[in-house]
């Protein structure tokens, strides 16, 4: 680095921060890796976090706003893995990240590949459509953190299940965001799933009023009955995944089942919930989360 740059500690404490703020269950995970995995998770985290609050109009999470701003999504991208410092913490960081982890392009425009279906208003069709959007926003960060945590390239079987546990990860956060997403104009809900239980009101994707157009239709308890499929199909993933975490490093498996673990309770809870969990949003307590560190470490060990 020339003295201009930025220093590695300065990205990856802004990296650390930045993940504390956006994901109390993500932070927690990341403890459990060694101090060098630990980092290179956070710059991940980071610039996905960066990349999912341009798309969507957002600071750290929080209300859909109108986002959809791709083109710098890729252009800062870009800029930055062609070796250049952009003065934003968490491009710089991916250009950190990327000189220490040979990170396929493939794998980081298919991330972004997520965030342009969302900008250009796409909606499932069916079942199928929804797994390949969440290997887009969650499945490909998950086989980049399998790389982050030294898997082989090569190693198919450990890359699948990495890219399963993304998935099962991002089919939970649906399964918990059903009213919000809708609220925000958004649907991941398949087609073919609604048209088998005639749900209006996601076809009209009402930003106001959403539960009352549901108790107004009579539609809540096949909601319901679909967060409860989504739940169960996050259930097959993760399940995919623990089977693959067996070959990582001790400390990695310890992360990797522990995160598991702690985003299986989301869909979980919302299957346990059924009707309350369309009116708030599900969340799990430290406390839960501290239960999963110690089951993961029995777990992994």
């Amino acid at each position: 680095m020339s003295s201009s740059s930025p220093s590695r500690e300065a990205i990856v404490a802004t990296a650390r921060e930045t993940t504390a703020r956006g994901s109390k269950s993500f932070s927690l995970a990341s403890r459990l890796f060694d101090r060098r995995t630990r980092e290179r998770a956070w710059l991940l985290y980071a610039w996905c976090r960066a990349c999912d609050d341009l798309a969507d109009g957002q600071h750290m999470g929080g209300t859909l706003g109108e986002g959809g701003e791709i083109d710098r999504i890729r252009d800062l991208t870009d800029r930055a893995l062609g070796g250049e410092w952009v003065g934003e913490a968490s491009f710089d960081g991916l250009r950190l990240l990327c000189e220490e982890v040979p990170i396929p392009r493939a794998l980081i425009d298919d991330h972004i590949a997520g965030f342009a279906l969302d900008a250009e208003g796409w909606r499932p069709r069916t079942e199928a459509d929804l797994i390949r959007y969440c290997h887009h926003v969650a499945g490909a960060v998950g086989e980049m953190m399998a790389l982050v945590m030294g898997v082989p390239p090569e190693d198919a079987d450990t890359m699948k299940s990495a890219d399963d546990l993304g998935i099962a990860f991002q089919l939970a956060n649906i399964a918990r965001d059903v009213t919000e997403d809708a609220q925000g104009g958004r649907c991941y809900l398949p087609e073919e799933w609604l048209r088998e239980l005639n749900l209006r009101s996601f076809r009209a994707q009402s930003r106001n009023g959403f539960s009352t157009a549901l108790e107004a239709n009579g539609e809540m308890d096949a909601v319901v009955t679909l967060t409860r499929r989504l739940a169960d199909l996050s259930a097959q993933y993760e399940a995919s995944a623990q089977v693959g975490a067996r070959r990582l490093p001790f400390r990695s498996r310890w992360a990797v089942l522990a995160a598991a673990g702690i985003y299986g309770d989301i869909a979980r809870e919302v299957a346990r919930q059924g009707v309350a969990a369309l009116d708030r949003r599900v969340v799990t307590s430290r406390r839960a989360k501290l239960g999963w560190v110690f089951r993961a470490l029995k777990q992994a060990l």
